[in-house]
């Protein structure tokens, strides 16, 4: 993940399936703003990246976890396994289950 400032010292960045994720959350009512107007103003202010690992990585990876039937979690942790970084989420799920994530 590439990005042009740094929060904390790390790279800021964000997998594809995250945006997509965020997509179906704005066409469900759940996500006020669309997603290209939230990850541009985050590209524009923390300097956010964007994932560049291959899909063909990220969907083996994700295929071996059976700790989640979510595909989104399934495919965001596997995206930060293949980037080799830490995963910044709330969710209570991942973060039990990923050593990695964090809060």
């Amino acid at each position: 993940m590439t990005a042009r400032r740094t929060l904390d010292r790390e790279p800021i960045g964000v997998s594809a399936m995250v945006v997509l994720e965020l997509e179906t959350l704005h066409e469900s009512g759940k996500l006020k703003n669309e997603p290209d107007r939230v990850i541009g103003i985050l590209e524009r202010n923390i300097g956010l990246g964007r994932s560049s690992a291959a899909l063909v990585d990220i969907v083996d990876a994700a295929r071996t976890f059976a700790w989640t039937r979510d595909p989104f979690d399934r495919l965001i942790v596997a995206n930060a396994m293949a980037e080799g970084v830490r995963l910044l989420t709330a969710d209570e799920h991942i973060l039990r289950h990923f050593r990695d994530a964090v809060w």
